[in-house]
């Protein structure tokens, strides 16, 4: 199995909520199916029925969690080799060519990309187009409104 890369912060994330669905969610489910199994006949006690989705939801998660992490390769950005390059892990500051727009993204694994906080996966077309690039180099972005052009700022390793 190919290591998947993941920052220190994201992968921190995927262990708190490993550690919640084991020590809270679990016991709860299971708790809730004890209660529902107790009333009787569990062929028509929607209930147990709900319990049940609900273990077989947290279970195939927990194991997803799981795996992602024994196949995670931790980053943590603060580490790596400062030579201005943009890299995975690297916060980079943007200007829309075209618009004059600046805007500010982290290049981060595929479980952590969030747009709303300028989190773009490693796997994305403005990611790939950025890897390698340094301050004032140009990148080209296949979007779908056609080609975008960003000048790289700034490269930062938070």
């Amino acid at each position: 199995m190919s290591s998947v890369p993941i920052t220190k912060h994201g992968a921190e994330l995927l262990k708190q909520e490993l550690a919640r669905l084991k020590s809270k969610d679990r016991p709860a489910v299971i708790s809730a199916i004890a209660e529902a199994r107790a009333q009787g006949d569990l062929s028509e006690n929607a209930e147990y029925d709900a319990a049940k989705e609900r273990q077989s939801f947290i279970e195939g998660r927990i194991a997803e969690l799981e795996g992602k992490l024994s196949a995670a390769q931790i980053i943590d950005p603060s580490l790596l080799d400062k030579d201005g390059r943009v890299v995975f892990g690297s916060t980079v500051v943007l200007e829309d060519l075209e618009s004059g727009d600046e805007v500010t993204y982290q290049i981060v694994g595929v479980d952590e990309a969030d747009l709303k906080e300028n989190k773009v996966s490693i796997t994305s077309p403005i990611a790939r187009a950025l890897i390698g690039k340094s301050a004032g180099d140009v990148a080209e972005v296949q979007a779908p409104a056609g080609i975008r052009e960003y000048e790289v700022l700034e490269v930062r390793y938070v």
